[in-house]
């Protein structure tokens, strides 16, 4: 009983100290937060998700459904493929941050957003951005190394680089559920407003918290770098093979003409120069605003003349970066040749399909015809022999 009556003193106790530390915060920092936006945040997360949802889903029905068997023979398909599930996956946490948006004064589904939802949503996020420095860093081996065979470039490598980095930042993410759900502050039953997660740690997982902040800058601008890097890379052979067509100065070909080979190269450094540009554009709208607030936001949001603020460029460059959803389809689709064949070869299915079938309306039409000819000819001559 006296055990019993310690458990219950400590949770009263933790209890009180909670409404203290809410109502402090309320006063003092962004514990409580304006929701006049929320609406707007509402609208932007549902059309993303429906698009994102129809995009993905049709990419994963065709790889995963109806695809060959060859068509996961090279190891950019294999990063093609995870980052369409990181994305898919990334579209699926949505919902939950909708109705965090919606019902953010009811503690259940501020407890269910503040350990899966956000931690899954940020998962997907970071596996989806290091799956397209992988892509990028494959495309670039395949210009400086066109015929060597370099290993980072075998599917089996490829593969265990994807099971690598999925386990890599599952690890964080169930430290940061674990300790949240350990040593999170206890709630009331009806919160008086909007609070952020963040108000909720306790000592312990603040610190974690930034920790984990730290590490994803850390992976951003390491992506970042090297994306930038990739591009200077493929604009740079570009640029020496441009020099040696007639008249850059460089080799020619035979009769100052360049030869086949060479035009061959130039046209495929030239493509690979504007899908690394696509793909660096697309990184940079929808990642570069998030980062830019978001280390600061970890680190300075306690500040009362800050919260709002802050609270504000996060949420509204989160709008932006969740685009990357419906985005990275069109990444597939550039990169992705097979991908490509495959909607042509579905394409001349269907025409093949509506080409026999109206061979079968003119048929059938010039069948009933000739029958209908044949009763009345029949009908004539019976008619004269009568």
């Amino acid at each position: 009983m006296a055990h019993l009556v310690g458990v219950g003193g400590a949770n009263m106790t933790n209890f009180l100290s909670f409404n203290q530390s809410l109502d402090t915060n309320q006063t003092a920092s962004c514990a409580v937060i304006d929701t006049s936006a929320h609406p707007f945040f509402m609208l932007v997360c549902g059309l993303v998700f429906l698009v994102g949802l129809a995009l993905n889903g049709f990419i994963l029905k065709v790889y995963f459904c109806h695809a060959e068997r060859q068509a996961s023979s090279s190891s950019v398909m294999v990063y093609l493929k995870n980052l369409t599930i990181a994305d898919f996956l990334l579209c699926l946490c949505l919902p939950l941050r909708i109705s965090n948006y919606a019902y953010s004064h009811n503690v259940t589904v501020r407890m269910v957003y503040c350990t899966i939802g956000a931690s899954t949503f940020y998962l997907n996020m970071y596996i989806s951005i290091l799956f397209m420095g992988y892509i990028a860093a494959n495309r670039y081996l395949k210009i400086v190394q066109p015929s060597a065979s370099n290993p980072l470039q075998k599917v089996r490598v490829a593969r265990v680089i994807s099971l690598v980095t999925w386990c890599s930042l599952l690890a964080p993410m169930g430290a940061y559920v674990a300790m949240f759900l350990l040593t999170s502050l206890p709630m009331r039953t009806h919160l008086p407003g909007a609070v952020s997660c963040d108000a909720l740690h306790g000592p312990q997982m603040s610190l974690l918290y930034k920790i984990i902040h730290i590490f994803s800058a850390v992976i951003f601008v390491s992506v970042l770098v090297s994306l930038i890097y990739f591009y200077h890379g493929t604009v740079k052979r570009l640029t020496l093979a441009q020099r040696s067509q007639p008249g850059g100065g460089g080799a020619e070909g035979v009769g100052g003409v360049l030869s086949p080979g060479a035009l061959r190269r130039c046209k495929k450094l030239s493509r690979c120069r504007r899908n690394m540009l696509f793909l660096v554009a697309v990184f940079c709208v929808c990642f570069v605003p998030y980062h830019l607030v978001r280390l600061p936001y970890a680190f300075l949001s306690h500040r009362r003349s800050l919260c709002q603020s802050f609270y504000y460029l996060k949420e509204f460059s989160l709008m932006l970066s969740i685009l990357n959803i419906c985005l990275d389809p069109l990444i597939y689709f550039i990169f992705c040749k097979a991908f490509r064949a495959r909607l042509n070869l579905s394409k001349k299915k269907r025409a093949s399909q509506d080409s026999q079938l109206d061979t079968s309306r003119v048929l059938t039409g010039e069948r009933t015809s000739m029958m209908m000819t044949m009763t009345k000819v029949e009908r004539k001559s019976d008619h004269e022999e009568g």
